[in-house]
């Protein structure tokens, strides 16, 4: 799993490549906590590249939302394939995030 964070003004990428699994989980949210430590802006969550997700890597997003949400920031979901949008769709996180193609 490789996750890249760019910051340009106010807006920081987080690009997801790979599975988002059980394993990969505990080393996303590592590579992740600057981001929900400074939540204030835009978080584009990109994951073009992201394979697979489990309910390990769906806390995750939901960590990231709320912490955005408790700063006044907002998260976008973007670039995602039918598989995840399928997940997304059965766990109603089609309904929490902004998703973009």
């Amino acid at each position: 799993m490789e996750v890249t964070v760019t910051k340009s003004e106010g807006i920081t990428t987080v690009v997801l490549e790979g599975r988002l699994d059980t394993p990969a989980s505990p080393e996303v949210s590592a590579k992740l906590e600057p981001v929900v430590q400074d939540a204030s802006g835009t978080i584009i969550l990109d994951c073009g590249k992201l394979t697979y997700i489990s309910s390990s890597g769906l806390r995750i997003f939901l960590s990231v939302r709320k912490a955005a949400a408790a700063a006044g920031g907002n998260v976008i979901v973007k670039s995602i394939c039918p598989d995840i949008r399928n997940v997304f769709m059965m766990t109603g996180f089609l309904n929490l995030f902004q998703i973009e193609d």
